[in-house]
């Protein structure tokens, strides 16, 4: 394993056998044996003298050996001594360093401090300063230089904090919190200054014009003048129409009140539509996010070289909802359900619909009136005739009126108001049926009273049947024929927008 070798004697399975029969393989190979042996005798001559040779050396191993190890041992105790020697020396030279490097650590510690307490006197002498200079600014209401000293100093107050247990820092920190509250003060103060309140002036339901002329005057000068020192998401534009129109709905309650007796129906609902555009007008200029203190909804604001209050209000659709004699004019749409300022201001009209309600009952009853002295006039339907039969065209007149009442009414109102209306159209509905049908139906020759609907309308076996002229009986057919159509009608008759399905008894 030390030294390796190929010979197959150092071998440790050498088998002489096996070593010999390679040596001569043959019986012709026997012929060499001599040379072979030979050559194995000097080999072992050689290995003897090896061995003699090695065995010689190793007599005199013992004695150089112990004169080694003590050469070793005095160069051990020479390097022992040596090393002693340089930790020595180490020792010395630490001392040196420390006693070089004390001197050095004070000054760096001096240095530390030294710079703490300049930058510190430093940060106190900006600090007395700026609250001096706040002070100053503060009574001379400089608000653009205060806004960013006032940052200023509260960012050098900060690194004071530590530091409030001395008199003279507390004292400091006070006075800028009383400069915040001064200042706070006056800007508030101000602020009532530039938009003056000279109290809220009471006018009649006939200057409801001037009311939302004003308020759009007084928007579109808000935001030329102050629209840009208040951040978008406060939307103080939107806040300032909906305090508006609290006030107004609170001032025209109460002047309605007072006046009750001076209001006619033309002036309030004059008053009412003009209303109702102003919240339509409010609609479209704002989202109403303000309308709850709930989170406030982010929206785009417009340009702002556009003003959105410049803009002309649409056109009514309809220049007035007062009503003539009867003579309705077109109601204007219903209002989309998604208007968040619809009865902001025009709830407070509701108390007196009852006005409304009033003139609709006289308008039916000199309908119906007119509707009787029409029949009477003109006369019963000829027989021969397109109109001999149909239904009578006063009936579809009072229903068409109907109609334009219930649409004009889910305006105003779908509570109190539009069912007190409904119980009017019953009233006259009666009326129409006992003045204009029943009250024109031809009298029988067997009997001193007059025919009704319903004995018409029976029929029995063995009765003595009526008999009628052509023109009476085109009366009777028409008269039935528009107690069926008031009949069908008044199941279908409902208004549109309103949450009310009105039918009549």
């Amino acid at each position: 394993e030390v030294f390796p070798s190929q010979d197959p004697l150092d071998r440790a399975d050498f088998n002489a056998v096996e070593y010999i029969n390679t040596l001569f393989p043959t019986e012709q190979s026997l012929a060499n044996i001599d040379e072979v042996v030979n050559k194995i005798r000097l080999k072992i001559r050689r290995l003897d003298d090896n061995i003699r040779t090695v065995v010689r050396g190793q007599t005199n191993v013992g004695q150089d050996g112990r004169q080694a190890l003590e050469e070793a041992q005095k160069a051990i105790q020479q390097l022992f001594g040596k090393i002693k020697d340089i930790k020595d020396k180490a020792e010395k030279s630490e001392q040196m360093v420390k006693e070089i490097t004390r001197d050095i650590k004070q000054l760096d510690h001096a240095k530390r401090h030294l710079t703490t307490s300049i930058t510190t006197l430093n940060h106190l002498h900006m600090l007395a300063g700026g609250v001096d200079s706040l002070e100053a600014m503060t009574r001379r209401r400089q608000y653009g230089e205060v806004a960013n000293l006032l940052q200023g100093v509260m960012n050098v107050l900060e690194h004071f904090h530590k530091y409030m247990g001395i008199p003279q820092i507390r004292q400091l920190s006070e006075r800028v919190k009383a400069a915040q509250t001064e200042l706070g003060q006056q800007i508030l103060a101000d602020f009532e200054e530039a938009f003056p309140s000279q109290g809220t002036k009471v006018a009649w339901l006939d200057k409801i014009d001037r009311r939302y002329a004003w308020i759009k005057r007084q928007l579109v000068d808000y935001e030329e003048k102050y629209g840009r020192m208040f951040p978008r998401e406060w939307y103080m534009t939107e806040r300032i129409a909906v305090e508006f129109c609290h006030v107004t709905r609170t001032e025209l309650a109460k002047i309605m009140r007072t006046r009750a007796k001076e209001i006619e129906v033309k002036l309030l609902l004059f008053a009412i539509q003009r209303t109702t555009n102003f919240e339509g007008f409010l609609a479209k200029r704002f989202s109403g996010c303000t309308l709850t203190d709930g989170t406030l909804k982010k929206l785009e604001s417009p340009p702002a070289s556009t003003n959105p209050f410049l803009e002309d209000e649409p056109a009514s659709e309809v220049e007035e909802l007062a009503t003539e004699k009867g003579d309705l004019d077109q109601p204007k749409k219903p209002k989309a359900p998604d208007n968040p300022f619809h009865g902001i201001v025009s709830k407070c009209f509701e108390p007196h619909l009852y006005v409304y309600i009033e003139s609709q009952d006289k308008n039916l009853g000199e309908l119906i009136d007119r509707f009787v002295a029409d029949f009477k006039a003109q006369g019963p339907p000829k027989p021969n005739t397109d109109e001999g039969g149909a239904v009578l065209p006063s009936c579809a007149d009072l229903f068409v009126y109907y109609k334009k009442c219930m649409v004009q009414c889910s305006q105003l109102s779908t509570g109190e108001p539009m069912i007190a209306l409904t119980t009017i159209f019953q009233k006259y509905l009666r009326e129409y049926a006992w003045k204009i049908l029943s009250g024109n139906l031809p009298k029988t020759t067997t009997s001193s009273g007059g025919l009704t609907i319903s004995s018409l309308l029976k029929e029995k076996e063995g009765s003595e049947v009526a008999k009628f002229t052509l023109e009476e009986l085109c009366l009777i057919c028409s008269i039935l024929s528009t107690a069926e159509y008031c009949l069908a009608t008044t199941q279908q008759v409902s208004c549109p927008g309103c949450p009310l399905t009105t039918s009549f008894p």
